[in-house]
């Protein structure tokens, strides 16, 4: 038994020393891994080569970097101000900037029956609009808007675009204009519900949100003064849940520039056309487009890159979007949303299309409402845009002396398949799709049917995707430009659902047309150095697992550009 307990007290004190030992061998740092362990492939030990990597790391690189420092973002906290217009920018409907300067005022008691609602009680919906609820239908109001064009027969007028969920809606409600220094709104009956859609085209129904533009006339002592803000309330003494900035963009000199491009919201969560979209924007630049208006639901982290950089060029303007309603915005199921519920889809399309007309009334003398894969394309002796409409306006007033509301473009496509059956241009590089594909459909698309226009914002009311809905003086007259002068360009891999039976046509009758090719030196230089800028080529001596299926034209995949 005491020899037992012996042997049991020499294993306890070898157990110890043994404990010691290793805790001294780890204070200096003496490496305890076998040599052969050391040598071992990636796979094999991974877990223990990233601990000899980090090791590696930490004690060879002090020398290159301040361990004491650290790289974060130091600015100081915003102030009211600051914060104010930081919103402003990320909520151009909110009048923040009006309710943080006259809170004060605003809150006092008045004999009005309306008070002037505070924005942290408004009912916002889906973060970009706000919701007036009635006893006969929902109201989802996006954006405000001042109107005072000369061939508008209301007279001074704020125009609110927005959805509500009835057709043809009865209820009675009522404008509260908020002005500057008035403690109290001026409070107007709405004037009318414009419908921006066809009953014919489908979603005719109650229930589903409807685009709509609704007017409300400036009462004449007040002509000539922008509301800060309007409320839509059903009862005149309601305290409202909504409250919309008037948007009134002049431009200082009072000088419009030629042409602004608007685009729908970009629904490309999954398809990465960074690299065509940079041609598309660089190839509309060359033409005349002054600026590009993207309204951005959901897109690919490259196409957010692309849109950031031509943003700082001030070249685009980027604005968020979401659907409004029970409509889904979480990334994904909004795409599949937006491809089975296709009416859905184009109506929500309205409002981008009437958000960007109207937030540019004064600034333009052109608005064109163009898709990635689209081109309207000078022919003949022109060469911009603005070459183009010096032709083409004189000759359609000798058709209608007072002008038309828009010039329309023939669509003729442009498939994938009939420029692969030609083969590739060996001095234009292969990513460049425009300048590649140059065999066209023989035949156009029928006159008025899916053409796209240049409209004059001084006449124009509602627009839609292909032309005017309604238009200020009376029916919408558009002025079709003749196939010698310009055509509308499209980029397409197969024709349009509704053209599936005439799309073999297209494709059996081609022709080369390459008019693209006047702008190719130029386009191919600016392609070029946009994506040398955005990193989109890749540099000699990068691992080749950082990206792959690199074309022969050295551009590498454009996944492999995120950061």
């Amino acid at each position: 038994m005491a020899h037992s307990k012996v042997i049991l007290k020499i294993l306890f004190s070898l157990c110890v020393w043994s404990f010691v030992i290793i805790g001294l061998f780890k204070m200096h740092g003496t490496n305890l891994v076998p040599q052969e362990y050391q040598q071992v492939p990636l796979n094999g030990r991974i877990l223990l080569q990233k601990d000899i990597r980090y090791a590696e790391t930490t004690s060879t690189t002090t020398d290159h970097f301040d361990p004491s420092e650290i790289l974060v973002d130091n600015r100081t906290a915003m102030d009211d101000d600051q914060l104010v217009r930081d919103v402003e920018s990320r909520i151009p409907s909110l009048p923040i900037a009006y309710w943080s300067k006259n809170k004060n005022f605003l809150q006092q008691k008045s004999s009005t029956c309306a008070k002037y609602p505070s924005i942290f009680e408004l009912e916002f919906n889906n973060i970009y609009w706000q919701t007036l609820r009635t006893s006969n239908g929902t109201f989802q109001l996006f954006g405000a808007y001042y109107d005072i064009r000369r061939t508008s027969l209301l007279g001074p007028t704020v125009r609110i675009l927005g959805m509500i969920d009835r057709i043809e809606p009865k209820v009675k409600t009522y404008c509260q204009f908020w002005f500057d220094g008035q403690k109290e709104p001026f409070i107007v009956k709405t004037f009318e519900y414009k419908y921006i859609w066809y009953n014919k085209w489908g979603n005719y129904k109650q229930g589903i949100y409807q685009p709509y533009l609704i007017a409300c006339q400036i009462p004449k002592p007040f002509h000539g003064v922008v509301p800060s803000s309007v409320s839509m309330v059903e009862k005149e003494c309601d305290t409202a849940t909504n409250n919309l900035r008037v948007i009134y963009n002049r431009p200082p000199d009072d000088q419009k520039k030629g042409f602004a491009v608007c685009v729908k919201g970009l629904d490309f969560l999954y398809d990465d056309l960074s690299v065509r979209l940079i041609e598309w924007i660089e190839m509309l630049n060359i033409l005349g487009a002054d600026k590009i208006y993207f309204y951005n639901l959901q897109v690919h982290p490259n196409i957010t890159k692309v849109l950031n950089h031509y943003e700082q060029e001030g070249k685009v303007q980027v604005i968020p979007l979401t659907l409004p309603g029970g409509q889904p915005n979480v990334p994904g199921f909004q795409h599949l949303y937006l491809t089975k519920k296709t009416n859905h889809k184009r109506q929500n399309e309205v409002i981008p299309y009437n958000d960007c007309l109207y937030k540019n009334l004064y600034l333009y003398d052109y608005i064109a409402l163009l898709d990635i894969d689209e081109v309207i394309m000078p022919k003949g002796g022109a060469v911009l845009w603005s070459e183009l409409m010096d032709k083409v306006r004189p000759e359609s007033r000798k058709i209608k002396p007072d002008g038309f509301h828009s010039y329309n473009f023939r669509n003729v496509y442009f498939l994938d398949d009939q420029q692969h059956e030609h083969g590739w241009h060996k001095d234009i590089p292969k990513y460049m799709h425009m300048l590649q594909h140059v065999h066209r459909a023989k035949n156009y698309t029928k006159p008025n049917q899916y053409v796209k226009c240049f409209h004059d914002p001084e006449r124009v009311l509602t627009l839609h995707n292909h032309f005017p809905l309604s238009c200020l003086g009376g029916v919408c007259k558009s002025y079709p430009v003749d196939t010698k002068d310009a055509q509308l360009q499209h980029y397409r891999a197969d024709c349009v659902k509704t053209l599936k039976k005439s799309c073999e046509e297209y494709r059996e009758h081609s022709v080369e047309d390459k008019t693209i090719w006047k702008y190719k030196d130029e386009l191919i230089r600016r392609t070029i150095k946009a994506l040398d800028t955005l990193g989109f080529f890749r540099r000699q001596g990068l691992n080749s697992a950082s990206g792959s299926g690199s074309s022969s034209s050295g551009l590498g995949t454009t996944h492999s550009t995120e950061r």
